[in-house]
C-alpha cells in the first residue's frame, strides 16, 4: 500500500495546485463545486486504499493505478518556466487567501485614510499657524488721527476719568491721557520707511479732497453722551447731524485714496466716528482683574454735552513709537485746513511745549523754596560779587598814570 501512496502523492500535489489556480480563476458564488471535487478525490484516495477483496475491485485499482501512473509521470516532466504552475510555484503567499489578502488591503487603505486625515489636519494646524502669523505680521501700526484740542472736551473728560477712578481705583490704569484724545480716522500697516513715505504721500493727496468736500466751510464737530463697546471700551459720542455725514465721507475718499496707493488699510466694517477715554486693553494685568466695565460707573454723564471740536488737522501717527512729551502720539505728517486756524495751530504748538516744560519748571521752583538751597546761592551770588570787585580793583591799580 505504501508504493502506491507513494505513486499518487505527486498526482495529489498537482491536483491541488491545479485546484488552487482554479479557485483563484473562479468566483466567489462558484466555489462550492470545489467541494465536490475534492471530496471525489478523497473517495478515490479512499477506494485506492480499501482491502481488495472481489475481482471488481482488483479491477477498478489497476486501471486508477495506470490513471494515476500516468499522471505522475506527467507530474515528474519538469514544468516550463512559462507555465501556470511554475508562474503559481513561485508566486509569494500562494497559500494566502484572496479574502485574506483583501482584508489587508483593506486594513492598509484603512491606515493610509487616517494617515491622510492625521497630515490633513497638520496642515490645517499648520495653515492655521501661517495665517496667524500673516494676521500678526499685518497687523495696524499707523493711524490717521483727528486730535482733539479743545480744553473743554479735555477737560470734562478728566472729571469722568477722575469720578471713576474714585468708584474703582483699578480702573486707573484703563484711562487715556489728555494729550492723547483722538478720533481715529484710519488705521493702516506700514512695514518700511518706504511704505511710510508712499503714506506720507497719500495724507498730503487727501489735502485737496477734503478741501473739496469742505468748501472753505468750518466744521463743528459736537461730543455728547458716554457709550462702550462690549464693556471693555468707554468712549463719548459724536452726535449726529450734518458735519458729522462729512467727517465719515472725509473718512471713505481717504480710505479709498489710501487703498490705490498700495497702503492696506484695516477692516472693511463701517466707520463709526467716537473719542476713547478708557479702555481696558491698555494693561495686560487690569484685564486679568476686571473683565467688563460696569455703566453705572459712568452713568452720571451718561447723556452729558463735553463741548465742540473744530476740524482743522489731520495726521498720520504711529501707534508704536514713543510718544510726545504731552502723551500725544509721534507724528510722520500731517495736513491743515484753512488759513484761519493757522494761527489756532501755532498757539496749540505752544501750549503743548510749554506743558511738557511745566513739570521741570515745577521742580525749580520746589528747589529755589527751600532755605538750604536759597542760602547757598546767596553765598555763591556774593562770594562771586566779592571776586569781581577784587579782580576789578586790582585791574584800576595795575594802570599806569598816563593810561
Amino acid at each position: 500500500m505504501r508504493p502506491l501512496l507513494r505513486q499518487l502523492l505527486p498526482a495529489l500535489c498537482s491536483a491541488a495546485a491545479r485546484a488552487l489556480l482554479a479557485r483563484r480563476a473562479v468566483p466567489m458564488a462558484l466555489r462550492p463545486a470545489e467541494g465536490a471535487a475534492r471530496a471525489g478525490v478523497d473517495a478515490r484516495s479512499a477506494a485506492g486504499a480499501a482491502p481488495d477483496h472481489d475481482g471488481l475491485e482488483n479491477i477498478q485499482q489497476k486501471k486508477i493505478f495506470k490513471e494515476n501512473k500516468e499522471k505522475t509521470q506527467q507530474s515528474e516532466e519538469p514544468h516550463a518556466p512559462d507555465s501556470v504552475d511554475f508562474l503559481m510555484a513561485e508566486m509569494p503567499f500562494v497559500d494566502t487567501d484572496i479574502e485574506d489578502e483583501h482584508s489587508m488591503h483593506a486594513t492598509s487603505e484603512l491606515s493610509i485614510k487616517k494617515k491622510r486625515k492625521r497630515t490633513t489636519g497638520r496642515e490645517i494646524e499648520e495653515g492655521t499657524e501661517r495665517k496667524k502669523k500673516k494676521n500678526k505680521q499685518y497687523q495696524p501700526n499707523y493711524f490717521i488721527s483727528l486730535p482733539i484740542t479743545n480744553p473743554k472736551i479735555t477737560g470734562s473728560i478728566q472729571a469722568v476719568q477722575d469720578a471713576i477712578v474714585q468708584k474703582d481705583q483699578r480702573l486707573s490704569k484703563a484711562m487715556v491721557r489728555s494729550g492723547s484724545l483722538h478720533v481715529t480716522m484710519l488705521v493702516m500697516h506700514l512695514s518700511s520707511e518706504e511704505e511710510i513715505s508712499i503714506a506720507v504721500g497719500a495724507l498730503s493727496d487727501s489735502k485737496v479732497f477734503v478741501d473739496d468736500l469742505l468748501k472753505g466751510k468750518r466744521v463743528d464737530l459736537s461730543f455728547q453722551g458716554i457709550d462702550h463697546f462690549r464693556n471693555q471700551v468707554g468712549f463719548v459720542n459724536l452726535a449726529e447731524n450734518d458735519h458729522t455725514a462729512l467727517l465719515k465721507e472725509i473718512a471713505e475718499t481717504m480710505k479709498k485714496i489710501f487703498q490705490e496707493k498700495g497702503i492696506m488699510t484695516g477692516e472693511e466694517r463701517a466707520f463709526k466716528p467716537h473719542l476713547t477715554f478708557m479702555k481696558l486693553s491698555k494693561s495686560t494685568e487690569l484685564r486679568k482683574q476686571v473683565k467688563k466695565i460696569d455703566p453705572s460707573l459712568y452713568e452720571d454723564f451718561k447723556n452729558h454735552y463735553f463741548g465742540d471740536e473744530i476740524l482743522h488737522r489731520f495726521d498720520l501717527c504711529s501707534m508704536l513709537k514713543k510718544k510726545q512729551p504731552n502723551g500725544y502720539y509721534y507724528c510722520e505728517s500731517s495736513i491743515v485746513f484753512g488759513k484761519s486756524h493757522e494761527a489756532d495751530l501755532v498757539k496749540e504748538a505752544l501750549r503743548r511745549e510749554t506743558q511738557a516744560l511745566l513739570p521741570r519748571l515745577n521742580q525749580i521752583k520746589e528747589l529755589l523754596t527751600s532755605p538750604e538751597i536759597r542760602t547757598k546761592i546767596s553765598k555763591e551770588l556774593f562770594e562771586d560779587r566779592h571776586n569781581s570787585n577784587s579782580k576789578w580793583k586790582s585791574c584800576i591799580d595795575s594802570e599806569s598814570p598816563n593810561a
